[in-house]
C-alpha cells in the first residue's frame, strides 16, 4: 500500500484545487453584474460578494479538511453556514505525485507534547497557519466591471472581458502556508489570465509554489541584464513610494494593483523589483507571493530587509512595507533612502 501524501503536500493540493473554485466565483459574480460592492474603510478598500463568496469557499473547505490548521482570511464575515456548493472536497492529483521536501515531510496538523512530570501527553493546534486573501486586486476588479458594464460596452458583448489597462491581469486569489511563522508554500490563481485572447481562449491560471520544492504553472523569466524595472502601486501611493521607487534610479516603473499580481512580474520577467514604501499590505497580501518568490531563488522583505513572519498571533499589518526581487535584492536594499527608513518602524 503506497504511503499516504505528507500533510503539507495534502495542503496544497487542496489549496491548489478550492483556489481553483474561487477563480470560477470571481469570474461569475463579475459576468452577473451584481458585485455587491461594500467600503471598508474608503473608496480605496472595498469589498464584493466575490471577496466573501470566495473566502467562504476557501476557509470552510480547507476547515473541513485540515480542522486542526489555523486559517486566516481578510474579511470579517458573521458566523454562518456554507452553502454546500461553495466547498470544494477535491485534491490537485498533480501536487500529490510531488515528493514532499524533507523538512517538511514529517509536520503534523495537530501536534502532540508529552508532559512527563505529570506523565500527560497535550495536543496543540499544528504551527501550520493558512492565510487567505479571497481576492487580491479588488479596486482594479471593480474597476474593470464599471468598464464591462458601461453602455459602450455593452454593446460589444463578443469581447468577453475587455477592460482598459488591463485591470482584469490585476486580479488574484491568494492562500499562503505557513509554519513556525515562515511562509513555506502558496497557491495564486489569477481569474482572468488570457482574457484578451477573446473568445474559445482557456481562461484563468493558477500558480504554486513549495520551498525546497520549486514553483510550478509559469515559466520562470529575468529581466534582462542590465535592466531595472520596478513594479508598485497603483493606488497607494504617497511621498515614501515615490521617493524609494526613484532611489533605485529605474528605467522604467510599472504600477499595478495587487501584490500577488507584482511577484507574478518578478518572476516573469516583467520587472526587477517591487518597491512599496509604505504600510498597507497585510500578512494574506504577501504569504502565498513571498513562498512561491522564494521557492525560485527571490526575496521578499520590509524595507530594512527584515524578514515578515506568518504565525497565528502575529499582527495582520506589514508595516515596514514591501520590498521584493527575484535577482539582486541587497542591491535594492542597498538604495532605499535614510529618510524612508526612518520612516517606516522596523520589525
Amino acid at each position: 500500500m503506497a504511503n499516504r501524501p505528507a500533510v503539507l503536500m495534502r495542503l496544497v493540493a487542496s489549496a491548489y484545487a478550492v483556489a481553483e473554485k474561487a477563480g470560477t466565483i470571481v469570474q461569475k459574480v463579475l459576468q452577473s453584474g451584481e458585485l455587491g460592492i461594500v467600503e471598508k474603510s474608503g473608496a480605496n478598500d472595498l469589498q464584493t460578494l466575490a471577496d466573501r463568496l470566495v473566502q467562504k469557499s476557501i476557509c470552510a473547505s480547507l476547515s473541513k479538511s485540515f480542522p486542526k490548521v489555523t486559517i486566516i482570511g481578510e474579511e470579517e464575515l458573521p458566523a454562518e453556514a456554507v452553502e454546500e456548493d461553495l466547498i470544494e472536497n477535491g485534491q490537485s492529483s498533480l501536487i500529490l505525485q510531488k515528493s514532499c521536501p524533507d523538512e517538511y515531510a514529517s509536520l503534523k496538523e495537530e501536534e502532540v507534547k508529552r508532559n512527563r512530570k505529570q506523565n500527560m501527553v497535550i495536543f496543540h493546534l499544528s504551527q501550520l497557519v493558512v492565510w487567505v486573501d479571497p481576492l487580491d486586486g479588488t479596486k482594479e476588479y471593480t474597476e474593470a466591471a464599471r468598464v464591462l458594464y458601461s453602455p459602450v460596452y455593452i454593446q460589444k458583448p463578443e469581447q468577453p472581458y475587455r477592460a482598459t489597462n488591463r485591470l482584469l491581469d490585476h486580479v488574484t486569489v491568494l492562500i499562503g502556508i505557513a509554519y513556525g511563522g515562515t511562509a513555506i508554500a502558496g497557491v495564486i490563481n489569477q481569474p482572468f489570465y488570457n482574457y484578451q485572447m477573446g473568445a474559445g481562449a482557456s481562461l484563468g491560471r493558477t500558480l504554486w509554489g513549495v520551498l525546497g520544492l520549486g514553483a510550478f504553472g509559469f515559466q520562470l523569466q529575468e529581466v534582462p541584464d542590465g535592466k531595472r524595472i520596478i513594479t508598485t502601486t497603483r493606488s497607494h501611493s504617497n511621498k515614501l513610494v515615490i521617493d524609494a521607487v526613484q532611489a533605485m534610479e529605474p528605467h522604467d516603473v510599472i504600477r499595478v494593483g495587487g501584490a500577488g499580481n507584482k511577484i507574478i512580474q518578478l518572476v516573469e520577467g516583467k520587472a526587477s523589483a517591487y518597491v512599496f514604501a509604505s504600510p498597507g499590505c497585510k500578512k494574506w497580501d504577501t504569504c502565498a507571493p513571498e513562498a512561491i518568490l522564494h521557492a525560485v531563488g527571490g526575496k521578499l522583505t520590509d524595507m530594512h530587509g527584515n524578514a515578515y513572519t506568518y504565525d497565528a498571533n502575529v499582527k495582520h499589518m506589514n508595516s515596514a512595507g514591501v520590498l521584493a526581487a527575484l535577482r539582486n535584492h541587497e542591491y535594492y536594499l542597498s538604495r532605499v533612502p535614510q529618510a524612508v527608513l526612518q520612516a517606516l518602524p522596523s520589525n
